[in-house]
């Protein structure tokens, strides 16, 4: 059955009427569709490049069905694809590619040295281990990839390689007042991901864990709170992005304010203060920023970007951060010809009405109607 879907499509703001036909988005008409939707918004999905399903809280085991859960909250709020920087297991091949899912990019289990990261948590390796571990992660992710039907990301390495379009996660540091993974040991890491085509993402949360991900090419910096506004240009040039995660910081703040006065406390309560400020300016200097929960429940990315909209990021760019400018990000086009058929419908304009984001009026994923 083919459907049809008219509407306004964002960014480009044409309207345009788009055939479903086989999980396939096509533009040439179609005799006999089937009406979906007459009318509205249309955009390619909703992205989280940031979340981590499949386990509640720090230190949780790992369960298939708290990530079937998960997914299937992401995809009820219209988030059709997302990226799990870390996990405390490998994410399986049938939750790439299961039916009512969304699609995922995931980087395998956190790479945590020692001293750093949830005690128990990850994946614990020597910093002698690390650069062999990040391959081995990035290889293993892009063929689960491959696996299910997802392509690599365009540019991310030479045809064929080992690690084409893989992921893996480091924990570049941790407590405030110890000291991060070392530069050479996180350049090296980085450099053999970038050899195989594979791509980086680095934990930081302190300025000099934050400086040496920038220094070492990180592909993304997640959280970067006490990252040095000194580092934005350097990170625009070499196309590093930056995923904030401020409704997660948020929280946390509310929990470390009622602990006593400490250095680590207050050192928290600073960062969390300047981040806001620090997305703002990093798109205002030109670098990528995405919209990633970090937190559960799962399907709240629109938090967040009302969160990047608070912070000073136009509207269309925070948006954007979580949905057109990420799916570009993670290797996958919008609304046009040939595209996976994933799109979801609002009643009104989401960048005039970012409150609209909590209720889509139609989704469909894979070609097939969520609701």
């Amino acid at each position: 059955m083919v459907l049809a879907v008219t509407g306004i499509v964002l960014p480009d703001r044409e309207e345009r009427t788009l055939f479903i036909d086989g999980g396939v988005l096509r533009e040439e008409p179609v005799a006999g569709a089937d009406r979906l939707a007459d009318g509205g918004w249309l955009l390619p999905g909703l992205v989280d490049v940031h979340t981590h399903p499949g386990a509640e809280q720090p230190g949780d085991p790992f369960e298939d069905t708290v990530l079937r859960r998960d997914l299937a909250d992401q995809a009820a709020a219209g988030v059709l694809l997302i990226r799990a920087p870390g996990s405390a297991a490998r994410i399986p091949a049938w939750a790439h590619d299961g039916d009512g899912l969304p699609r995922v990019r995931s980087a395998g289990p956190w790479l945590a040295t020692p001293g750093r990261f949830f005690p128990d948590w990850g994946r614990r390796i020597t910093e002698a281990e690390l650069a062999a571990a990040a391959l081995g992660e990035a290889t293993a992710s892009a063929a689960t990839q491959r696996a299910a039907g997802l392509a690599a990301a365009p540019g991310t390495g030479a045809p064929g390689a080992a690690a084409s379009g893989g992921w893996c996660k480091i924990i570049g540091d941790w407590a405030q007042d110890e000291p991060p993974v070392p530069l050479d040991v996180l350049r090296t890491a980085v450099s053999v991901v970038h050899d195989a085509g594979g791509q980086v993402a680095v934990h930081c949360q302190t300025a000099q864990g934050c400086a040496n991900a920038v220094a070492a090419g990180a592909d993304s910096l997640e959280h970067g709170m006490h990252l040095a506004p000194a580092l934005l240009d350097q990170m625009a040039a070499q196309g590093t992005a930056l995923v904030p995660t401020i409704g997660a910081f948020a929280q946390g703040a509310v929990r470390v304010r009622a602990q006593s006065p400490s250095p680590r406390r207050d050192a928290f309560l600073r960062g969390w203060a300047a981040l806001p400020g620090i997305a703002r300016a990093a798109y205002e200097a030109g670098v990528t920023v995405l919209a990633g929960t970090d937190t559960h429940p799962c399907g709240t990315v629109a938090q967040e970007v009302e969160r990047l909209i608070s912070a000073g990021l136009p509207r269309d760019a925070a948006l954007g951060a979580a949905c057109w400018t990420a799916r570009s990000w993670l290797g996958l086009p919008g609304l046009v010809d040939g595209a996976p058929a994933d799109l979801v419908v609002f009643a009104e304009d989401p960048v005039a009405h970012p409150d609209v984001l909590h209720h889509p009026s139609r989704i469909v994923l894979r070609g097939q109607v969520v609701t």
